[in-house]
């Protein structure tokens, strides 16, 4: 409570007053655009909601909307803030608050402080649920996605390759996850760049805990010159891997908290499995959303604080303009990323180092 009281003394009267407009408007335009996304939502599933073994009322709001809307706020966090930022400080430039305010001696860069403190308000929001409480309601919104909408589930993988543990390589031919079986299955051993065993089995099955059973299987050692070989019908193993390591949806990463997706990531990468760009992406989109929360505002306090002719709807059309447009970089520069053009961590800061280019030089010229 002191450190709250202290905070509240450190700011001013105009300080409070704006960090209300900005986060009473931000909160309100996610309000009225989740309002309208929900509604056309519903229209646009209402067959499946009503349809022979649909879901019923309390699986609608409770699993699936109740997970969706936050989802989806957050999702578009960036761009409610930009809005937020045009609306209401073009209103304060109509109404010539923006002029007071520097005419009694407030530079813009004074101006620009409670921006900043409600900016970092809600990265920090927004973050906490990206990282930490979007990730586990995920999970139940897309099992009912799958359930009862379309499943995007992938249960068969073809053409498996990955590494174990330093030095053992393992090969699946093709895996069926709802048989939970694979045929063609290696494992070969290294030692020195050198291949010391090999294992060769008709099919393998997963039960669970890393156990997998072996069948019809051969088993190759070299020593120096000399071959030895061993066959046999069945083989009970433990291996560290299991059908989620290379069975990857395209939601799988929608649904780890930022710390747990750090360490997929890291362990798959060493494993050599390659289609991870999905993921990496995710990431790097959960840190880079944060800091366009600042960029953003940056940008669209320094568009919007300058009365126009016309009123403000220039300022606000402009700022429309930039956001979606910044959305659509984003997808463009992820698309790259997917199809490996470019790094991930690059494909998605790229966007946020453009636009702050942008937000330095309307800084500048911005009224003082």
């Amino acid at each position: 409570m002191r450190l709250i009281y202290g905070f509240m003394k450190f700011l001013s009267t105009i300080d409070r007053y704006i960090i209300k407009k900005f986060l009473g408007t931000y909160v309100f335009a996610i309000l009225l655009i989740i309002s309208i996304t929900v509604m056309f939502d519903v229209n646009e599933k209402i067959d499946k909601f009503i349809r022979e073994n649909s879901p019923s009322l309390t699986d609608i709001i409770f699993d699936y909307y109740l997970n969706f809307i936050p989802y989806f706020a957050n999702l578009f966090s960036p761009l409610f803030t930009f809005i937020a930022v045009i609306f209401f400080t073009s209103k304060l430039a109509d109404n010539s608050e923006i002029i007071a305010m520097l005419s009694g001696g407030i530079s813009f860069p004074r101006l620009m402080r409670p921006y900043i403190i409600s900016a970092a308000i809600i990265a920090i929001f927004t973050f906490t649920l990206n990282s930490f409480i979007i990730p586990p309601a995920n999970i139940t919104r897309i099992a009912f996605m799958n359930k009862y909408i379309r499943d995007k589930s992938v249960d068969y993988a073809r053409n498996v390759q990955l590494e174990i543990s330093p030095g053992v390589i393992a090969y699946i031919g093709s895996y069926n996850d709802k048989t939970s079986s694979g045929r063609q299955f290696s494992l070969e051993k290294f030692e020195d760049r050198k291949l010391v065993s090999r294992l060769t089995a008709q099919s393998i099955t997963y039960d669970s805990l890393y156990h997998w059973t072996i069948k019809d299987y051969m088993i190759r050692e070299f020593t120096g010159e000399t071959e030895s070989i061993e066959r046999g019908e069945k083989l009970d193993t433990l291996l560290t891997v299991s059908p989620s390591d290379f069975l990857i949806s395209v939601n799988d990463c929608e649904q780890m908290t930022t710390p747990a997706l750090k360490s997929y990531i890291d362990k798959q990468k060493r494993r050599g499995i390659g289609n991870i760009q999905l993921f990496e992406i995710e990431f790097h989109q959960r840190f880079s959303n944060t800091f366009a929360a600042f960029i953003l505002t940056i940008i669209g306090a320094a568009l919007s604080s300058r009365k126009v002719k016309g009123g403000m709807g220039l300022n606000i059309g402009i700022g429309l303009g930039l956001s979606f447009s910044y959305i659509l970089f984003m997808q463009v520069t992820s698309t790259f990323a997917i199809s490996g053009y470019v790094s991930p961590m690059v494909a998605v800061w790229i966007p946020n180092l453009i636009y702050a280019g942008i937000g330095v030089y309307l800084y500048k010229k911005a009224p003082r």
